[in-house]
Protein backbone atom coordinates (compact mmCIF):
# COMPACT_ATOMS: atom_id res chain seq x y z
CA UNK A 1 0.00 0.00 0.00
CA UNK A 2 1.40 3.35 -1.07
CA UNK A 3 1.76 6.30 1.24
CA UNK A 4 -0.81 9.07 1.09
CA UNK A 5 0.29 12.37 -0.41
CA UNK A 6 0.80 14.09 2.95
CA UNK A 7 2.88 11.23 4.30
CA UNK A 8 4.90 11.00 1.07
CA UNK A 9 5.71 14.71 1.15
CA UNK A 10 6.77 14.45 4.79
CA UNK A 11 8.97 11.47 3.94
CA UNK A 12 10.54 13.30 1.02
CA UNK A 13 11.36 16.18 3.36
CA UNK A 14 13.58 13.79 5.36
CA UNK A 15 15.73 13.02 2.32
CA UNK A 16 18.12 15.58 0.85
CA UNK A 17 17.68 15.29 -2.92
CA UNK A 18 16.34 12.30 -4.85
CA UNK A 19 17.95 9.08 -6.02
CA UNK A 20 17.68 8.20 -9.72
CA UNK A 21 17.67 4.90 -11.62
CA UNK A 22 21.27 3.88 -12.24
CA UNK A 23 22.60 5.65 -9.14
CA UNK A 24 24.84 3.70 -6.81
CA UNK A 25 23.84 3.26 -3.18
CA UNK A 26 26.64 4.02 -0.75
CA UNK A 27 26.73 3.60 3.03
CA UNK A 28 29.22 5.83 4.80
CA UNK A 29 30.13 4.80 8.33
CA UNK A 30 29.20 1.65 10.20
CA UNK A 31 25.52 0.83 10.50
CA UNK A 32 23.78 0.10 13.79
CA UNK A 33 26.20 1.96 16.05
CA UNK A 34 23.70 3.89 18.16
CA UNK A 35 21.52 0.79 18.48
CA UNK A 36 24.48 -1.31 19.58
CA UNK A 37 25.41 1.25 22.22
CA UNK A 38 21.84 1.19 23.51
CA UNK A 39 21.81 -2.61 23.63
CA UNK A 40 25.09 -2.75 25.54
CA UNK A 41 23.79 -0.25 28.08
CA UNK A 42 20.40 -1.92 28.46
CA UNK A 43 21.60 -5.54 28.42
CA UNK A 44 24.94 -5.09 30.20
CA UNK A 45 24.37 -7.83 32.75
CA UNK A 46 23.28 -10.37 30.17
CA UNK A 47 26.14 -9.52 27.83
CA UNK A 48 28.60 -9.88 30.74
CA UNK A 49 27.83 -13.62 30.70
CA UNK A 50 29.32 -13.77 27.19
CA UNK A 51 31.93 -11.00 27.10
CA UNK A 52 34.42 -9.49 29.52
CA UNK A 53 33.84 -6.01 30.92
CA UNK A 54 36.97 -4.79 29.14
CA UNK A 55 35.62 -6.02 25.79
CA UNK A 56 32.32 -4.23 26.35
CA UNK A 57 33.91 -1.00 27.56
CA UNK A 58 36.39 -0.95 24.68
CA UNK A 59 33.56 -1.71 22.30
CA UNK A 60 31.56 1.26 23.57
CA UNK A 61 34.50 3.64 23.10
CA UNK A 62 35.29 2.27 19.64
CA UNK A 63 31.69 2.58 18.50
CA UNK A 64 31.37 6.14 19.78
CA UNK A 65 34.49 7.11 17.83
CA UNK A 66 33.03 5.61 14.63
CA UNK A 67 29.90 7.76 14.59
CA UNK A 68 29.66 10.28 11.77
CA UNK A 69 28.68 13.84 12.59
CA UNK A 70 25.96 15.50 10.53
CA UNK A 71 27.78 18.80 11.11
CA UNK A 72 30.87 17.73 9.16
CA UNK A 73 31.43 20.25 6.37
CA UNK A 74 31.99 17.35 3.95
CA UNK A 75 28.24 16.69 3.77
CA UNK A 76 27.52 20.30 2.87
CA UNK A 77 30.16 20.56 0.15
CA UNK A 78 29.95 17.20 -1.61
CA UNK A 79 27.50 16.68 -4.45
CA UNK A 80 25.09 13.76 -4.17
CA UNK A 81 21.85 12.75 -5.81
CA UNK A 82 20.41 11.93 -2.37
CA UNK A 83 21.56 11.98 1.24
CA UNK A 84 19.94 10.53 4.34
CA UNK A 85 21.33 10.37 7.87
CA UNK A 86 20.02 7.02 9.08
CA UNK A 87 18.53 6.68 12.53
CA UNK A 88 15.24 5.10 13.62
CA UNK A 89 14.47 1.76 12.01
CA UNK A 90 18.04 1.13 10.95
CA UNK A 91 19.60 0.88 7.53
CA UNK A 92 16.69 -1.14 6.11
CA UNK A 93 14.27 1.60 7.05
CA UNK A 94 16.60 4.15 5.48
CA UNK A 95 16.75 2.20 2.23
CA UNK A 96 12.97 1.92 2.08
CA UNK A 97 12.51 5.61 2.82
CA UNK A 98 14.97 6.63 0.11
CA UNK A 99 13.39 4.31 -2.45
CA UNK A 100 9.84 5.35 -1.55
CA UNK A 101 10.65 9.07 -1.53
CA UNK A 102 12.21 8.79 -5.00
CA UNK A 103 9.85 6.22 -6.52
CA UNK A 104 12.61 3.80 -7.56
CA UNK A 105 13.47 0.14 -7.21
CA UNK A 106 16.64 -1.11 -5.53
CA UNK A 107 19.05 -4.02 -5.61
CA UNK A 108 21.14 -4.30 -2.44
CA UNK A 109 23.78 -6.75 -1.18
CA UNK A 110 23.45 -6.89 2.61
CA UNK A 111 26.94 -8.34 2.97
CA UNK A 112 28.45 -5.13 1.62
CA UNK A 113 26.93 -2.91 4.30
CA UNK A 114 29.68 -1.70 6.66
CA UNK A 115 29.09 -3.06 10.16
CA UNK A 116 31.36 -3.39 13.18
CA UNK A 117 32.23 -6.80 14.57
CA UNK A 118 31.08 -5.57 17.96
CA UNK A 119 27.60 -4.98 16.53
CA UNK A 120 27.50 -8.43 14.95
CA UNK A 121 28.54 -10.19 18.15
CA UNK A 122 26.16 -8.26 20.42
CA UNK A 123 23.26 -8.84 18.03
CA UNK A 124 24.01 -12.55 17.77
CA UNK A 125 23.91 -12.95 21.55
CA UNK A 126 20.68 -10.97 21.89
CA UNK A 127 18.99 -12.39 18.77
CA UNK A 128 18.56 -8.95 17.19
CA UNK A 129 18.62 -8.08 13.48
CA UNK A 130 21.59 -5.67 13.13
CA UNK A 131 20.12 -4.12 9.99
CA UNK A 132 17.05 -2.97 11.93
CA UNK A 133 19.02 -1.44 14.79
CA UNK A 134 18.84 2.31 15.31
CA UNK A 135 21.58 3.55 12.99
CA UNK A 136 22.42 7.09 14.02
CA UNK A 137 26.03 7.72 13.04
CA UNK A 138 25.95 6.43 9.45
CA UNK A 139 24.83 7.95 6.16
CA UNK A 140 22.97 6.53 3.16
CA UNK A 141 23.90 8.17 -0.13
CA UNK A 142 22.69 8.00 -3.71
CA UNK A 143 25.31 8.98 -6.30
CA UNK A 144 26.16 8.44 -9.95
CA UNK A 145 29.81 7.83 -9.00
CA UNK A 146 29.78 5.34 -6.15
CA UNK A 147 33.33 4.02 -6.38
CA UNK A 148 34.78 7.52 -6.64
CA UNK A 149 32.77 8.65 -3.62
CA UNK A 150 33.95 5.67 -1.58
CA UNK A 151 37.57 6.56 -2.36
CA UNK A 152 36.93 10.17 -1.33
CA UNK A 153 35.26 9.10 1.92
CA UNK A 154 38.07 6.68 2.75
CA UNK A 155 40.55 9.53 2.16
CA UNK A 156 38.60 11.46 4.83
CA UNK A 157 38.97 8.52 7.21
CA UNK A 158 35.34 7.39 6.78
CA UNK A 159 34.74 3.72 6.02
CA UNK A 160 32.26 3.39 3.15
CA UNK A 161 31.05 0.90 0.55
CA UNK A 162 28.84 0.66 -2.52
CA UNK A 163 26.06 -1.69 -1.42
CA UNK A 164 23.86 -1.73 -4.52
CA UNK A 165 22.04 0.46 -7.00
CA UNK A 166 18.70 2.02 -7.81
CA UNK A 167 16.67 1.06 -10.87
CA UNK A 168 13.45 2.04 -12.60
CA UNK A 169 11.52 -1.07 -11.53
CA UNK A 170 9.19 -1.62 -8.60
CA UNK A 171 11.14 -4.37 -6.82
CA UNK A 172 13.42 -3.61 -3.90
CA UNK A 173 15.62 -6.64 -3.48
CA UNK A 174 17.97 -7.62 -0.66
CA UNK A 175 20.61 -10.27 -1.32
CA UNK A 176 22.60 -12.21 1.25
CA UNK A 177 24.60 -14.98 -0.39
CA UNK A 178 22.15 -17.35 -2.07
CA UNK A 179 19.17 -15.79 -0.31
CA UNK A 180 17.14 -13.01 -1.93
CA UNK A 181 14.18 -11.29 -0.31
CA UNK A 182 12.14 -8.16 -0.74
CA UNK A 183 12.77 -5.00 1.25
CA UNK A 184 9.72 -4.66 3.45
CA UNK A 185 8.06 -1.41 4.34
CA UNK A 186 9.03 -0.57 7.93
CA UNK A 187 6.28 -0.22 10.48
CA UNK A 188 6.22 3.54 10.24
CA UNK A 189 3.50 5.46 11.99
CA UNK A 190 2.40 8.92 10.94
CA UNK A 191 3.89 10.25 14.18
CA UNK A 192 7.32 9.09 12.97
CA UNK A 193 7.20 10.95 9.65
CA UNK A 194 4.78 13.81 10.30
CA UNK A 195 5.72 15.84 13.40
CA UNK A 196 2.73 16.59 15.56
CA UNK A 197 0.50 13.96 13.96
CA UNK A 198 -1.62 12.26 16.60
CA UNK A 199 -1.49 8.44 16.76
CA UNK A 200 -5.30 8.30 16.79
CA UNK A 201 -5.30 9.44 13.16
CA UNK A 202 -4.16 5.99 12.02
CA UNK A 203 -1.26 4.61 10.04
CA UNK A 204 0.49 6.10 7.05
Amino acid sequence: MKLGQQALEALQAEITGRIYPGDDLVVAGETGISGTLELICREWDKLRTYFSESFLRMGVETLKNCMISEEDVFWKEAGFSALYFTENGGILSGLWKMAEASGVGMDVDLRRIPIRQETIEVCERLDVDPYKLEAKGSVLIGTAQGDALVRELEAHGIHAAVIGYADSGNDRLLHSGEITRYLERPRLHLTEIIPGKDRKDGKA
